[in-house]
């Protein structure tokens, strides 16, 4: 049953957990009333499943949507918001995985074309999120991915899996300077010392950096604290903790970036937790011989 404010409306509520999984970074369940996502990144794909409602987002300087039979991947590194597309919010589904399970060619694929409509896929998404919610049931979860990754290459790459790689684009100064900001994740970099190392003025490396990827570099130093701190909180770090370790001058400095990314504090984001196995089996009673 989905949670209602006083008025009558649908409130937000995020659960959160990393599974023993292997590829599997972070597993997130949430509704969202009127959260909007702030243009971010991630350093995992983020493959996405909404169950009610639907959500706006921007991807490579394109619109797209989410309605309730697609599922969505967007690709790690490359910028994304969200945002509900009607005041009733939405409820998603996502798992966040690293690079291990999916080839880093299908980057531009996924990034042309990240809402599939495909109801064996969608199917299969259901069953590796039902498996990863009953603790117990890990190697069922990782074989129910394996079947969810081998979909996904046959969808974005209709020659096979088995086909090369499309070669890298060439390299320039603003993916050197996103490289140099995710080596200097937690102590930061100033523009005027990045712009030495890099051989460029600082304005420059501002407007490439923007131009290329669509997000600014404070932005993008930002959101990449901010999943630095998700995993960190879901290892049972602490928030103050996470906050130092993250590259945050304080839990406040933490908190307030946390908020407008996710919609919930760091606290309430660590303390959601695993989602419940179900109620325990009642035990039975011992029956004792007479006389003892």
């Amino acid at each position: 049953m989905t949670p209602s404010r006083p008025g009558g409306g649908p409130t937000s509520s995020v659960r959160a957990w990393r599974p023993r999984v292997p590829g599997v970074a972070e597993v997130l369940h949430a509704r969202f009333a009127q959260h909007a996502y702030p243009m971010h990144v991630h350093d995992a794909w983020t493959l996405l499943v909404v169950d009610d409602g639907a959500v706006r987002y921007e991807l490579g300087r394109r619109e797209h949507g989410t309605p309730r039979d697609t599922v969505t991947l967007l690709p790690p590194q490359v910028p994304h918001n969200g945002a509900p597309a009607s005041r009733e919010g939405f409820r998603k589904r996502v798992v966040y995985l690293d690079g291990t399970w999916l080839d880093p060619g299908l980057v531009g694929a996924a990034v042309d074309a990240p809402d599939l409509v495909d109801a064996p896929l969608r199917r299969r998404v259901g069953l590796l999120h039902d498996a990863l919610a009953r603790p117990g049931d890990e190697l069922e979860a990782e074989s129910r991915l394996a079947l969810v990754a081998e979909r996904l290459h046959a969808r974005l790459r209709p020659g096979g899996a088995g086909e090369s790689a499309a070669a890298p684009p060439p390299r320039g100064l603003a993916a050197d300077l996103r490289d140099l900001l995710d080596e200097r994740l937690v102590e930061g970099v100033a523009l005027g010392a990045a712009g030495a190392l890099l051989g460029a003025h600082p304005t420059h490396l501002v407007r490439a950096f923007s131009r290329r990827f669509g997000i600014p570099p404070h932005q993008y130093l930002v959101t990449r604290r901010v999943d630095r701190a998700r995993g960190l909180l879901l290892d049972g770090r602490p928030p103050a903790e996470a906050a130092a370790a993250a590259g945050f001058a304080d839990q406040a400095h933490l908190t307030r970036h946390f908020r407008r990314v996710l919609g919930t504090t760091p606290a309430r984001f660590a303390a959601s937790g695993r989602p419940a196995a179900g109620p325990p089996v009642p035990r039975r009673p011992v029956r004792r011989p007479a006389g003892t």
